[in-house]
């Protein structure tokens, strides 16, 4: 399989062959069908989030198709597109993983970051951690969804969770904001952005999609 391999921070990515990976007990393998471009991934290749390997395949916006199950896999077929994102793996057994808030896992391993992730032909994935997807949209409809539509809902989820809330404010404009705003509206909230200062291009789509 065909690979971008990002060797120590601030260097580029360089193509490489590897075979084929081999999925183990409770894994999948994907191939990959679209991996979106995150701002956490130019983290990880900038040096500000700390190398945890001294090789490592970026990408966590990642829509695939599964091509081969290892054992124990129950819930996911051969031919079935699914999603992976940032989350790869927790331990099941602390105490926010029994609360479920298992992103707060000390342990917790990250596509892209601790283990390889989405820019390459192929990546092995934990069947926990991959999402049904939609079939009414496209791949590269999907993959923003994985990452800035998923922290920008469970951020919504947990601010109006048991209340009605009329209005609400997100501080920056970036992918998540603006994914969230349209839900937002789209469920009659009143939406005010918060941007930068000289940010007009932020501004501009807020207030493009609606917000007040």
């Amino acid at each position: 399989m065909l690979t971008m391999a990002l060797h120590g921070s601030g260097g580029p990515l360089v193509a490489e062959r590897r075979p084929d990976p081999i999925p183990g007990p409770g894994q999948l393998s994907l191939k990959v069908s679209a991996c979106g471009v995150c701002r956490t991934d130019l983290h990880v290749v900038d040096g500000d989030l700390p190398p945890r390997r001294s090789v490592i395949v970026p990408g966590h916006e990642i829509v695939g198709v599964v091509d081969a199950v290892g054992t124990g896999v129950l819930h996911r077929r051969v031919g079935e597109r699914v999603g992976a994102a940032w989350l790869a793996w927790t331990c099941g057994a602390c105490r926010y993983c029994r609360e479920d808030r298992e992103n707060l896992c000390d342990q917790a391993e990250f596509h892209g970051w601790t283990r390889d992730g989405g820019y390459a032909d192929r990546v092995v994935v934990d069947e926990r951690y991959c999402l049904p997807l939609p079939a009414t949209l496209s791949d590269a409809e999907c993959a923003p969804l994985l990452c800035a539509g998923l922290i920008g809902f469970r951020a919504w989820r947990m601010a109006c969770a048991g209340r009605s809330v009329r209005s609400l404010g997100l501080c920056g404009f970036g992918a998540a904001a603006h994914l969230l705003a349209q839900l937002a509206l789209w469920r009659g909230q009143q939406v005010y952005a918060f941007v930068r200062p000289g940010d007009d291009d932020a501004a501009a789509l807020a207030r493009q999609l609606g917000c007040a």
